[in-house]
């Protein structure tokens, strides 16, 4: 199981794979299994955005254990909240805002 960062611009974090496009990490989400999912929104001039990669976990039924959302984009991270907060499993944890910084380090230590 795997920690998956969607980011075009910021640094990846320690223990996590990243995804730069809405189409890698779509891929990433059909052929792995994710723990943690950290989403960004916006992901560059005419990309296909981290709301890209929530419709495609609602139209397969992928889900990650745990969804973040680290987007600057406050209308991007309502949009992503929204479909998941709507669709998601109860099983899958979905939080409107970036991993703590206490996950993020304990994630790196493994």
């Amino acid at each position: 199981m795997i920690h998956l960062f969607l980011d075009d611009y910021r640094h990846c974090p320690k223990g996590f794979v990243l995804a730069l496009t809405a189409q890698q990490c779509k891929q990433i989400i059909d052929t792995e299994d994710i723990d943690i999912l950290s989403l960004d929104y916006d992901l560059g001039w005419n990309q296909d955005t981290g709301a890209e990669v929530v419709r495609h976990m609602v139209s397969t039924g992928r889900y990650p254990k745990q969804v973040f959302l680290h987007t600057s984009s406050a209308a991007g991270r309502v949009q992503m909240y929204q479909m998941l907060y709507a669709h998601a499993p109860k099983e899958t944890k979905v939080h409107n805002g970036p991993m703590p910084f206490s996950l993020l380090e304990e994630i790196a230590s493994l």
